[in-house]
């Protein structure tokens, strides 16, 4: 049985390195804190949340493209929901242990939206692990009287 290799392309790379970096620079307020524990676990379910709640996106979105349109609408209206019902029950969840922060936690899911800000920031930290070269090639221009 052949293994299927799951390949996360360059967008998806950054967008989790973003996440990463905003978790580490949200970790170093913790000891403006009087739960330091507490915030720094909430901070850091919230950055896994975050980083999960990415996968998805990208994933959702590279299957969708794969449907007809009324189809793909539909898969991705279904897997939003998921993914916001996915995020409320992380954050009610952590509310009601009372192990962990979950304004914390809420920041932590916060680092997806400033993942995206940060993507100057993380698109050199990818050129550096990739290069330069982009992970999409422009279509080959056609040669005179060639159809490509």
């Amino acid at each position: 049985m052949k293994e299927k290799i799951i390949r996360i392309n360059r967008t998806l790379f950054e967008l989790e390195t973003g996440i990463l970096i905003f978790g580490a620079v949200c970790q170093l307020f913790a000891f403006l804190t009087k739960d330091k524990a507490g915030y720094s676990l909430g901070l850091w379910l919230g950055i896994l949340t975050a980083a999960v709640s990415a996968f998805h996106m990208w994933w959702s979105l590279d299957r969708a493209l794969d449907f007809p349109e009324k189809e793909a609408v539909k898969s991705l209206s279904t897997h939003n929901i998921l993914r916001y019902g996915f995020i409320t029950a992380v954050l009610m969840l952590i509310a009601v242990s009372g192990r962990a922060d979950p304004l914390a936690a809420f920041l932590g899911i916060m680092g997806l939206k400033a993942s995206a800000y940060m993507h100057f920031i993380t698109q050199k930290v990818s050129k550096k692990i990739y290069g330069e070269e982009d992970i999409l090639r422009p279509a080959e221009e056609p040669v005179d009287g060639q159809k490509v």
